[in-house]
């Protein structure tokens, strides 16, 4: 089986999104966490309640799925902050909203944490049972 990760919910290594080949504009945030802190942080402001809704970890970096799709949510933002016309608003309808609304709800990868208190649990992997032998 995998090695126990301690406090965190999985290998964060599974969850990052590898480099992009060939001559990639330059970024202007040069990774995830200076992204979330420096943009999305204070560009996505929200009431944290964990009864009303909204919850958030502030070790977010803590959790694979988060890792996953901050990423994918920086990424996408680098990419789309090139074009001027309908960019931001491409990645604000179909990128923050989406990827913010599954972050931020209570039954997300967050459950358990308290935006002030911090991480707390840690949530279990889905169930899986290996397919018939020949399926895949």
């Amino acid at each position: 089986m995998g090695e126990d990760l301690g406090e965190w919910d999985d290998d964060p290594e599974d969850a990052t999104i590898s480099e992009p080949a060939g001559d990639a504009p330059e970024l202007f945030y040069p990774n995830v966490a200076e992204f979330v802190r420096e943009k999305l942080a204070v560009s996505y402001r929200r009431q944290l309640n964990v009864q009303g809704g909204t919850t958030w970890c502030p070790q977010w970096w803590k959790h694979a799925e988060a890792i996953s799709r901050l990423e994918a949510l920086w990424r996408a933002w680098e990419h789309l902050r090139l074009d001027g016309t309908t960019g931001m608003s491409v990645w604000w309808r179909d990128h923050a909203d989406h990827h913010m609304t599954v972050l931020l709800s209570t039954d997300g990868p967050f459950k358990g944490c308290n935006p002030d208190d911090g991480h707390r649990s840690k949530l279990a992997p889905l169930p899986c049972e290996e397919p018939p032998a020949g399926l895949f």
